[in-house]
């Protein structure tokens, strides 16, 4: 059996992620922090707006873990931690608490999980696509 190498999440890659989730927030005039982890939950990249709400920060962070940890986007798994809902007392994989809510996605190189990307400071609606417009860019 033999198995392909694929390149892992670079911090060059982890820029450029960040770079594209701001341009498209700074478009649409919200401030917000993004955080890129690599697949080991690793922190590649960090930034936070000045504008944005102090709190972003650790969302971002979060959404990053928890899309890494599932690998989904969280904006999939929001009625699966309501009350009686499957993922309500999941235990988490790196030991990190989980926020379930749009704008953490995973990263996939060649099918396989490279890392996450999370986006906080708009609504929810907001952070997903500033998100998935940096994970399409690196395409």
């Amino acid at each position: 059996m033999s198995t392909t190498a694929v390149t892992p999440l670079t911090t060059q890659d982890a820029e450029a992620l960040i770079a594209a989730a701001r341009s498209a927030a700074e478009a649409a005039g919200v401030a917000v922090s993004i955080t890129v982890l690599d697949a080991g939950g690793h922190l590649l990249a960090f930034r936070r707006d000045d504008q944005a709400v102090l709190i972003s920060g650790e969302t971002s962070t979060r959404k990053a873990y928890t899309a890494l940890q599932l690998n989904a986007p969280t904006a999939d798994l929001v009625d699966a931690v309501k009350p009686d809902g499957p993922f309500h007392t999941l235990p988490t994989a790196l030991n990190q608490p989980l926020l379930f809510i749009a704008g953490g996605l995973p990263v996939h190189r060649d099918g396989r999980l490279i890392g996450a990307i999370g986006v906080g400071g708009g609504a929810p609606e907001q952070d997903h696509t500033f998100a998935t417009s940096a994970v399409e860019s690196l395409v």
